[in-house]
């Protein structure tokens, strides 16, 4: 027994005597399977993504980095042969450390998920995730394998490793290619497939996950909601290369007189913003373009002039603000004092009267996010608060600074994923119009002068006949 309590051989017979049942809500620990370039390390950051956006408190414990702790910079593919004695034992230490770290942080409150990326090539490894995590933890397994025979996937695959890969940032392209053949050529001898059904080897759901979801998904034994939701995430194909476009409506009468929410039309600068947007979107001549928007006509005007198919979708529409609907924020201290410090005082969790939460936005936005991301060349456009949830999901934003995300009028921002993470980047279109962001006020209290509170709203004009410079 080692210092974690790694049992040896015996371990399987020293079942927990606890009712099975108990387990229903216990924390999960997700094992990824499969050979090097499958797709293991992306589908791990994409599944924990979704699962902390969803509530599911998740980590990944990359057993490679925990490999490069121990061996330091990475020298060749001699470190993976089943005859390398010293180079084994340093992969298992990797392995048996990257697995303690991942219990132990599952008995921390509020962990919910944790997800051991690595190859966990043999039965004798997952068997002793197994006995740890379920048998003397009494906490659920789920295993994954990537499987990937596709040429043209695993071409792309390899592609990614060789540019985003620690190991292989100091070694020339082609050595670098070789070596990583080698590599798996190594692993492939030492590969022993999870068998489904009665030949399944421990008593947990197994899903196989085919040519990244492109050739299907087979599942065995998946029972409990996590386990579910899981399956589901990874049953839809999602590609490799991705870039995404997103704008906010351009800019509204409201946003002239400084209004929030409500269905008000474009401002003369908005309507201009519509033609800018829609002559640089067609001048990237995008393939298979998707346009989606929210169901109010501020969105539905600026997309008007594009050519390409269109959705609008409710999921998209502004956070409703209930009965502060078309008010400014004037008019909220006047009317509402207690309401705007509560709001100002926790924005991310405060909900209207009668209307919504940057949480119960988050929540509707899931089906759409998931959606989305197995898209490419889609441009959403929607609005302030619900393109800061949507970018806080993809740029895993902490959950406090969504609410004050910069979003900027007649802005288009483009995300591109390298890698396991995606890039952002703006483009600013030559039109003006006025600024909506208002900073957290540094005096959150109920009793607060209207002073403090007035002094972080934006610049806006009385009515938007007093707007100048619009034409």
């Amino acid at each position: 027994m080692d210092s974690f309590g790694f049992r040896q051989e015996d371990s399987r017979k020293a079942q927990n005597p606890r009712n099975p049942t108990t387990r229903h809500f216990a924390p999960l620990l997700v094992a990824i399977v499969g050979l090097p370039g499958r797709g293991k390390s992306l589908l791990s950051r994409r599944l924990a993504r979704y699962l902390n956006y969803t509530h599911d408190t998740t980590k990944v414990f990359d057993i490679s980095e925990y490999r490069r702790k121990l061996y330091g910079k990475y020298a060749s593919h001699d470190m993976f042969r089943a005859d390398n004695l010293p180079a084994w034992n340093i992969r298992q230490q990797s392995f048996k450390l990257a697995l303690e770290d991942s219990a132990i942080w599952l008995q921390e409150k509020g962990h919910r998920v944790a997800i051991l990326d690595g190859p966990n090539v043999s039965r004798a490894q997952r068997q002793m995730i197994y006995d740890l995590v379920h048998d003397q933890l009494n906490y659920r397994v789920m295993f994954v394998e990537c499987v990937c025979e596709d040429p043209i996937i695993l071409e792309k695959n390899f592609k990614d490793i060789l540019e985003y890969s620690v190991d292989y940032k100091d070694m020339a392209t082609e050595e670098a290619l070789k070596d990583l053949k080698l590599k798996m050529t190594h692993y492939q001898t030492q590969y022993e497939s999870p068998s489904l059904g009665s030949h399944w080897e421990l008593p947990c759901p197994i899903v196989k996950l085919l040519d990244g979801g492109y050739g299907g998904v087979v599942a065995h034994g998946v029972t409990g909601v996590t386990e579910a939701k899981i399956l589901a995430y990874i049953s839809i194909p999602r590609p490799t290369q991705q870039v995404l476009y997103f704008s906010r409506h351009g800019e509204s009468e409201f946003n002239v007189v400084g209004r929030i929410g409500g269905d008000a039309a474009l401002s003369p600068r908005g309507s201009k913003y519509a033609v800018a947007l829609a002559k640089h979107i067609h001048a990237l001549n995008l393939p298979s373009l998707q346009v989606w928007t929210s169901t109010l006509q501020r969105t539905k005007a600026t997309s008007e002039f594009i050519q390409a198919p269109q959705q609008h979708l409710h999921e998209l529409d502004e956070i409703y603000s209930g009965d502060c609907e078309s008010l400014t924020y004037e008019e909220l201290q006047e009317h509402y004092p207690k309401e705007l410090a509560l709001r100002d005082c926790e924005k991310l969790k405060y909900r209207y009267p009668q209307g919504e939460s940057y949480i119960d936005v988050m929540a509707r936005l899931v089906p759409v996010l998931t959606q989305l991301e197995s898209e490419t060349n889609v441009l959403t456009v929607s609005h302030q608060a619900v393109l800061r949830c949507v970018l806080g999901y993809y740029l895993e934003t902490p959950f406090e600074e969504i609410p004050y995300f910069h979003v900027p009028l007649h802005t288009i921002i483009k995300l591109t994923l390298h890698g396991f993470s995606y890039s952002l980047e703006t483009i600013k279109m030559p039109i003006e119009c006025v600024n909506t962001n208002r900073p957290k006020p540094s005096d959150c209290s109920v009793g607060r002068s209207a002073e403090d509170v007035l002094v972080t709203i934006p610049t806006h004009f009385d009515s938007v006949t007093n707007l100048t410079s619009c034409n």
